[in-house]
């Protein structure tokens, strides 16, 4: 394993060993092996011709990722792996192919390499050197551009002062093989001696003879294109082209001594821009020129090749002439399609990261980083190698100033920001900080809210390799979450860094963009409402925006349709606790009631109760805790302080006062006044959900049946206004309706539920499902077992108020088996329950049920039709039961 040197000289402590560690890529190395297969197969077939300029070419695999994932790292790698066996890293499976027939080189494209198109060509000329023969046609278009563009400078002298070819050990020989093929062609020619300075005029007479079709030039006469290159001008165009005539000297050696090139070109981002191509042009030329080569691209990018656009920029474009470059999707090879050559150098796994921190720094053979402190950093990094490297960094300098590295000092890199931004362009820059506002994006939304008017850059910045794309997103766009986070809590110092003022306007921008997309974009669903509250509710607190704007609207939305999915979103150094904005006081509302389906309902009083106490909220917002306060306090029992609440958002004639107003009813129903309950009902109208006041109402007075169409009637007005939470929850209710009934339907009934429910957090509706399941079932065996489990589920949730609901299940159940002992035991818990007067008429439904009179001084509720009806009623429900049972033995 190589010594990591920057590694090394970061500590004064010479016991700390300082390695290279290289963690597993062997999907990605797969990938090489298959590709370089299918290549193999293809040149050795009999059908190949190196001068086929038309075919598609299949000659190149393409590794791109993030900066800092580790794509040099690869690259070097699989370099070594392809020069000999011990090269290869353990993880690595063995080729299916001798690699002694490989010709593998590495060539590395950054600025800072030092490296030109001529350095390009004349490393590949190194490379296949090693193989001793010369290359005459090639060596004849090299000579003399050489001789043209290093006039009095010798090629021998040039590589050895040129430090880039020291690693070759064939360079010396270059120059002769070059000599050999200029003798054998003065020979053939029958010219005199050796050309020397004399190359002009020696492809000048081969040219002639080539045109001529001597049979002197027999043996180079095959190669078509050899005269047209010779006599064009010896520039670097011209050389490009010249790479032909190298594959075609490549395919006229005996098979014996036949071996593949490998090219590597690594740092590929670096050859120009998505504008000035040329370079990129010339090293497309020498790709496609060489078909019988095979090439490994390693950028931060993707290639483009295959985009029809580039016509007219690049010669060879589209995915006809790229088939494999033309999908992106990471792997080897796409379903019943060609082979993908798009491979995304991913992040670490987990394990991958721990493995590579624990063999970074060893002291004793031991990891210096300890297990919890790696897995800190690994959870941090989100699987960056760069962001480990950093950490790694971090950890020596702190350990440096004796102090003991702790997870805390592990946040965000400023370096993380200036390795991103690179080779970004000034508006894709400003774009890149801009989106790291938001979640997730589009690139309408992007170019908005950058408050830019063209999406080109947009476009630009979405194929980079730090941009994720999920095709089923609402948004299909996200930022790596390592580098989002640098750029949006690290120390920027690069150039065009933002101020807290630039922040703050663009955070104005995200918030009117995403109101817009709520508003105007090209879906107003669920979907799109819960994406952009969640995205504008923390642009609101984070930058403390001071109009909600749309967000009231959209909360209003929100709590509309009851299906309470999480809001609450993520914190930026940002005290939940603390109410200080009206943004926070929304968010603290919004949380609340999406939690109550979790939390006991006193939990959501008490989450209630402080945004009504901070005053935070606008007028118009005001009323929303105040209203779902009323319905928490009913569920735990406080009835008359639930009335309280529901009464001053009534008076107040805001958007929830219809609902108000229907808890006011449902109030009077608790207390036994139903004829109220009935008139109140007949004004509330689908705001009010009159149809489920009426359902409630109706079952009581022991007419289930009636109760079961007041609910569907419920439902449908739920579907029509597509409020998918009061269908769900009007559909349970209407199952517990028929369950008293028709156990046969109330099965069908509860199927629906059960599908309406799906995907959907109503806590109380699934309750309300698994009671009208236990009345389904009332006479048959384990049903108190599961009344137990339901029981549990009320107490832990805070739902008193339908704790009655359940105990009148169970007594219906016990009535239907004429167990009067343990009726008498749910008619005492439900006197017990009801002793602050609310749910009273549930003691009185259990004693009709069973056919029991009313004890002595009990007071009755108001009846709609009196006591004597609703008691026959109720009765004739439990002797139907009976002879339902009967029937069915």
């Amino acid at each position: 394993m190589a010594r990591d040197l920057r590694m090394l000289f970061g500590a004064n402590d010479r016991s700390v060993a300082a390695e290279e560690a290289f963690t597993n890529r062997e999907a990605q190395w797969q990938a090489v092996v298959a590709a370089l297969t299918d290549h193999l197969q293809r040149v050795a077939n009999p059908s190949f011709d190196v001068e086929d300029l038309a075919s598609p070419r299949h000659n190149v695999l393409v590794a791109h990722g993030v900066g800092g994932i580790g794509k040099s790292t690869f690259s070097r790698k699989t370099e070594a792996s392809l020069t000999h066996p011990g090269g290869r890293p353990e993880q690595w499976a063995a080729p299916g192919w001798p690699i002694e027939r490989l010709l593998p080189v590495r060539i590395d494209l950054a600025r800072s390499s030092g490296v030109d198109f001529e350095r390009v060509v004349l490393s590949i000329r190194l490379a296949v050197a090693a193989l001793g023969r010369p290359m005459p046609a090639f060596d004849l278009a090299l000579r003399r551009h050489w001789e043209r563009n290093h006039p009095g400078e010798p090629l021998e002298e040039y590589l050895r002062r040129g430090g880039m070819f020291s690693r070759f050990s064939n360079a010396v020989n270059l120059p002769g093989q070059l000599q050999s093929s200029l003798a054998d062609v003065a020979q053939a020619l029958a010219m005199p001696g050796t050309i020397g300075g004399a190359v002009g005029q020696l492809t000048t007479a081969l040219v002639g003879a080539l045109r001529e079709r001597r049979q002197t030039v027999r043996a180079l006469a095959g190669c078509s294109r050899l005269a047209d290159i010779l006599e064009a001008e010896p520039d670097l165009e011209t050389l490009s082209f010249a790479t032909h005539l190298l594959a075609w000297d490549l395919a006229q050696l005996p098979a014996v001594q036949r071996a593949t090139l490998v090219v590597l070109f690594d740092s590929f981002e670096e050859v120009g821009d998505r504008t000035h191509r040329d370079f990129e042009r010339l090293l497309q030329r020498i790709v496609w020129l060489m078909p019988n080569a095979f090439f490994v691209i390693t950028g931060r990018d993707r290639l483009q090749w295959a985009e029809d656009g580039l016509q007219g920029q690049l010669d060879w474009t589209g995915p006809a002439a790229w088939p494999g470059l033309a999908g992106h999707v990471p792997g080897a090879r796409t379903r019943g399609g060609p082979a993908v050559r798009q491979i995304l150098v991913g992040d670490f796994s987990p394990e991958d990261c721990d493995d590579h921190l624990a063999r970074r720094l060893a002291h004793n053979g031991q990891p210096l980083i300890g297990p919890d402190l790696r897995r800190a950093i690994t959870e941090r990094s989100h699987g960056l190698p760069l962001y480990l490297d950093l950490a790694v960094m971090r950890f020596l300098e702190i350990r440096r100033s004796g102090r003991v590295p702790q997870p805390d000092d592990f946040g965000d890199f400023p370096a993380l920001i200036s390795r991103t931004l690179s080779d970004l362009t000034s508006d894709e820059r400003h774009v890149l900080r801009s989106v790291s506002l938001l979640d997730a994006f589009s690139v309408p939304l992007a170019t908005k809210v950058a408050g830019l008017t063209r999406d080109a850059a947009a476009l630009r910045l979405t194929e980079r390799p730090f941009i994720r794309e999920d095709l089923t997103g609402l948004w299909p766009f996200h930022l790596h979450q390592v580098v989002r986070s640098a750029i949006r809590n690290a120390d920027d110092q690069t150039d065009d860094r933002w101020s807290e003022q630039d922040w703050h306007r663009a955070a104005l921008r995200a918030q009117a963009a995403l109101g817009e997309e709520w508003a105007h974009g090209p879906r107003r669903d669920r979907a799109v409402l819960i994406g952009v509250l969640r995205q504008g509710l923390r642009l609101a607190r984070d930058f403390n925006l001071a109009e909600l704007g749309w967000l009231a609207e959209a909360a209003f939305s929100y709590v509309s349709d009851s299906v309470w999915e999480p809001l609450a979103p993520p914190t930026h150094g940002h005290d939940s606790a603390v109410l200080s904005t009206p943004a926070d006081a929304l968010v603290e509302t919004l949380s609340a009631l999406a939690r109550r389906q979790r939390e006991h309902r006193a939990r959501t009083v008490e989450r209630l109760t402080a945004v009504i106490d901070s005053g935070l909220l606008p007028a118009e917002l005001q009323e929303m805790p105040v209203y779902y306060r009323a319905k928490a306090l009913r569920d735990i029992g406080r009835i008359q302080d639930s009335r309280l609440d529901y009464q001053q958002v009534a008076d107040g004639g805001g958007r929830l006062a219809q609902a108000a107003r229907r808890g006011l009813a449902q109030a009077a129903r608790l207390a036994g006044d139903f004829p109220t309950t009935l008139a109140a009902a007949q004004i509330l109208g689908w705001e009010g959900r009159h149809q489920r006041v009426l359902g409630d109402l109706y079952w009581i007075q022991g007419e289930p049946q009636r109760a079961a169409e007041a609910y569907l009637a419920g439902r449908l007005e739920a579907e029509q206004h597509a409020k998918a939470g009061e269908a769900a929850h009007s559909q349970a209710l209407r199952a517990l309706a028929l369950a008293f009934v028709d156990p046969g339907q109330a099965d069908d009934e509860l199927d629906l539920a059960e599908q309406l429910l799906a995907g959907l957090d109503l806590r109380a509706s699934t309750i309300n499902a698994a009671i009208a399941s236990l009345i389904r079932d009332a006479g048959s065996p384990a049903i108190d077992d599961r009344a137990r489990t339901v029981r549990t589920e009320l107490d832990v949730a805070g739902l008193t108020s339908m704790t009655s609901t359940l105990e009148v299940a169970v007594a219906f159940h016990q009535a239907v088996l004429d167990d009067h002992q343990g009726l008498n035991a749910t008619i005492a818990r439900l006197r017990e329950q009801s002793s602050d007067g609310a749910y009273a008429y549930y003691t009185d439904i259990a004693h009709f049920m069973a056919g029991l009179p009313l004890p002595t001084g009990h007071t009755p509720p108001r009846w709609l039709d009196g006591e004597h009806t609703t008691r026959t009623r109720w009765r004739a429900l439990v002797t139907a039961r009976r002879d339902l049972l009967r029937t069915a033995r």
